[in-house]
């Protein structure tokens, strides 16, 4: 899953996040307050209780009423709500919480702030056969549309049915694990772009609904988390991508209105029974999101303890010039949270062919300056990073692929220049997210690092989302680049979340156009390896990716600052996206 915050795009040094973060939390899945000056690493994983039932354990003190206010710093937010479409950790964090359900999802204990996955509008976490190449899951009674009308089977398995249309919703998160495992995802095209055709990898008998699959699928009850293994009305009531605009709910919040770019405004949805929802609470009576903040402005909101603070919520960032003014002002309403993510830098396998290149940018990136540059906190929301797995994740190997930990080294870089015999200075082009001044900055500190080393980098400002032109292989500003970037999240606590998104031929997310043959077989099979030798096969094959092709820069392993006002009650970090557990917010009277 992405994060998508545009700051430094190209080094992905502070990105917009994708994808749905399916890592550890700390010691117990709370996050931990700003008091710290380390890295908190996340933890390799949660517990399943099949067994949950609503509705949702009380949050200690809840009361009703009220009105949220998130202030989404840098990012322009989603483009579309469509929920087939959904891969990034603020539209995921955000509408999963409030409005789209899914096969399963993610609970807090509210005592013990420890994660499990849980089921949600399945009746428990799904029923595999023996070799896991067929899933039953059973819908559970009571669940409605936003309109009354109750969500039927066909309708869930049409949902999973549209993550199967690649063309349609091309960064959406079935053009990794749909496509990859689900029967004939490699030929059918999905409702839209097949044109009707029927497919039946996924039947429907009363309440039950059956998903086969083309080869062993363990994860199966993980991916059920995605938005896009949800429902769509049938027919033209979900048709693309009108729907996007304003998609039905079956969570606790419906959509009032929706502006790109701008703002998400929820309220109460009648329809919605927390005896349904094991995990879900609606104690607000609106939530307002509000994107593409300027991040000093939100520090300085926060800071004022005025009306407007009172109950807010900041998704995540924080000026690093502003940090020990917001904790000694916030104290423990500044909290650190943990997630498996690792920041990229991408340079295009297809034009910059000689590793020694790759490896003498990865030597010639200012880290520390831009990660101040971009309000960054050195060890504390940033560390150097050495490798595609993060911290916490099982089997993460720990390797350097060129010998040692990359720093900001002019000299390693030119001399890797010389010796690949390439004229000097080796000219670079990025975008950069023009509309935030930390990413100005951070692009700005980028090339003045870059042109020490002997590289000369021409950054295209652009008013959109990088990801917007990134992964737009027809764009024409696209095809001018040869070094982008990529900020991602595991899906849920496994390598095969981490790696095949980013490195796979083809893959939505292999902003490298990364390609080998060899590495795309041994991807296939790791799947099919014992569940228990998985880990350390993933681990293995990150460092052979990284020592001998290294196609991707791993810039910053990752911690977020979140913080919230003194009438908003139940914050916690979420460690499931690296965002705050909305599911339990209320403001308090």
């Amino acid at each position: 899953m992405r994060r998508s915050k545009p700051l430094a795009a190209l080094a992905g040094i502070a990105l917009l996040s994708l994808a749905a973060c399916g890592g550890g939390s700390g010691s117990n899945g709370n996050g931990s307050n700003g008091k710290g000056d380390t890295f908190q690493e996340a933890a390799s994983g949660f517990a399943k209780n099949p067994d949950a039932k609503g509705p949702a354990p009380e949050i200690p003190g809840a009361t009703t009423g009220g009105t949220l206010t998130v202030y989404v710093p840098g990012e322009p937010g989603p483009t579309t709500l469509d929920p087939t479409e959904g891969w990034s950790v603020l539209g995921n964090s955000l509408q999963q919480a409030y409005t789209n359900r899914s096969l399963t999802q993610y609970l807090m204990d509210p005592k013990t702030g420890e994660m499990s996955l849980v089921p949600d509008l399945a009746t428990d976490l799904g029923r595999p056969n023996k070799d896991f190449t067929e899933w039953t899951f059973t819908l559970r009674d009571g669940v409605k549309w936003e309109n009354g009308q109750p969500v039927t089977a066909e309708e869930l398995a049409f949902g999973i049915e549209r993550s199967l249309d690649s063309d349609t919703f091309p960064s959406g998160p079935g053009t990794e694990y749909s496509k990859t495992y689900f029967k004939d995802g490699d030929t059918y095209a999905g409702p839209y772009s097949s044109k009707g055709a029927e497919y039946d990898g996924i039947t429907v008998n009363g309440n039950d609904i059956t998903i086969k699959m083309s080869k062993p699928f363990a994860d199966m009850d993980w991916w059920g988390t995605f938005m896009a293994m949800g429902p769509a009305p049938l027919g033209d009531a979900s048709k693309p991508p009108a729907y996007g605009k304003k998609p039905l709910s079956t969570g606790p919040y419906k959509i009032e209105s929706f502006r790109s770019g701008e703002e998400l405004d929820l309220v109460k949805n009648d329809q919605w029974d927390p005896a349904t929802d094991p995990a879900r609470h609606q104690y607000a009576d609106r939530i307002v999101i509000k994107f593409n903040q300027d991040q000093n402005k939100v520090d300085q909101i926060m800071l004022s303890g005025n009306t407007d603070s009172q109950t807010a919520i900041v998704h995540n960032g924080i000026n690093s010039a502003n940090y020990q003014k917001m904790l000694d002002t916030l104290g423990d309403r500044l909290v650190k949270q943990s997630a498996q993510c690792t920041s990229f830098m991408a340079p295009d396998y297809t034009k910059i062919t000689d590793i020694k290149v790759r490896k003498a940018l990865a030597w010639a990136i200012p880290y520390e300056d831009i990660w101040l540059a971009t309000g960054e906190i050195p060890n504390v929301t940033r560390i150097p990073a050495n490798s595609v797995m993060p911290p916490g994740m099982a089997g993460k190997p720990d390797y350097f692929a060129d010998g040692e930990q990359f720093t900001f080294s002019p000299e390693k870089a030119k001399a890797l220049l010389e010796e690949a015999g390439v004229t000097l200075p080796y000219k670079l082009t990025n975008v950069f997210y023009e509309p935030d001044p930390l990413a100005k900055a951070g692009q700005k500190a980028l090339e003045t690092g870059l042109k020490e080393a002997g590289f000369e980098l021409t950054g295209i400002p652009v008013e959109v989302s990088p990801y917007d032109i990134w992964l737009n292989p027809d764009d024409k500003t696209n095809k001018k680049l040869n070094v982008r970037g990529v900020n991602w999240c595991s899906d849920w606590p496994s390598g095969l979340t981490m790696i095949p998104p980013l490195l796979k031929t083809g893959a939505a997310y292999n902003t490298s156009m990364f390609s080998e043959p060899a590495i795309d077989a041994e991807m296939e099979n790791i799947p099919t390896l014992p569940l228990e030798d998985q880990p350390a096969a993933w681990g293995a094959l990150d460092e052979k990716i990284g020592t001998e092709y290294f196609p991707l820069i791993p810039t910053a392993f990752r911690n977020e600052m979140m913080s919230y006002g003194e009438k908003v009650g139940g914050f916690k970090g979420d460690p499931s996206f690296g965002a705050p557990y909305y599911k339990a917010l209320f403001v308090m009277q």
